[in-house]
């Protein structure tokens, strides 16, 4: 159990010792896995073993949702709140309910949370999280609102890759490409651990406003060319005036000039 964070370390004493050594290897394997799914059938066996130990709870409802089960997540997240009183799995619970299609139950969650006091690390998750929802509704404008926060300044919080990431693809979805791209620079810039494609991300936007660019040059190519050819008529016409002129008769000859 020495591996564990202290906090869980301290809530699985409550077991058996040599249960508590299991569970304990079994949460340790959820959160080394690579795999989501083995991560979370880790932590279904540290679930069967211990279900009323909060730190399992959580552990097993944090792999439902890495994993996509999403009703199972909710659950599990809800039953880590009755046993420990923490409030830092509401932004997880309100991205199950949005992923479920239940938007009214997602926007539900993040009112609750206004009759708590949350740390700003998740203040922050459910704003990225409600920026999503406003997305899904449509309101692409709102999604960007909601996630201006001075936290936009900072580049060294443990929220600030998902947070620029976030901030990034809301202005993409209101088409400000090039605004996109300069905050997806930002979140790979700050993305230390690849949590994120925010990198792909920015080379993908990168070819995108390479080939506008392309597209304007091609435009101004082609009034260039107009204008040339427009320039290029008129001189004709002027030449061909010019011609006119000179092949027009003298004024009649003078009577002088008339012959005898």
């Amino acid at each position: 159990m020495d591996q564990l964070d202290p906090a869980a370390a301290a809530e699985l004493r409550t077991l058996p010792s040599d249960l508590a050594s299991v569970v304990a290897r079994r949460l340790l394997a959820a959160s080394l896995a690579d795999d989501p799914e083995i991560a979370y059938q880790h932590a279904q066996e540290a679930r069967r073993l211990a279900a009323r130990v909060g730190i399992v709870r959580e552990t097993t409802g944090i792999a439902a949702y890495r994993s996509g089960h999403w009703a199972e997540a909710l659950a599990e997240l809800r039953a880590a709140r009755r046993l420990t009183g923490r409030t830092s799995y509401l932004p997880l619970m309100a991205d199950s309910e949005r992923a479920l299609g239940r938007i009214d139950r997602a926007l539900g969650v993040i009112a609750e949370s206004a009759r708590f006091k949350l740390d700003r690390a998740t203040e922050v998750e459910l704003r990225i999280v409600e920026s999503g929802i406003r997305r899904d509704q449509g309101l692409a404008e709102a999604a960007v609102v909601v996630l201006q926060l001075p936290e936009l300044k900072e580049r060294r919080k443990p929220w600030s890759a998902r947070l620029f990431y976030a901030y990034a693809d809301a202005l993409l979805e209101t088409g400000r490409t090039e605004q996109a791209r300069e905050w997806f620079a930002r979140a790979a810039a700050a993305d230390t651990d690849e949590q994120t494609d925010a990198a792909e991300r920015f080379d993908d936007l990168d070819d995108v406003v390479v080939d506008d660019l392309s597209d304007e040059d091609e435009d101004d190519w082609a009034d260039d060319d107009d204008a040339d050819g427009a320039d290029a008529d008129d001189l004709a016409e002027d030449d061909e005036a010019e011609s006119d002129d000179e092949a027009e008769p003298t004024d009649d000859l003078s009577d002088d000039d008339q012959p005898l």
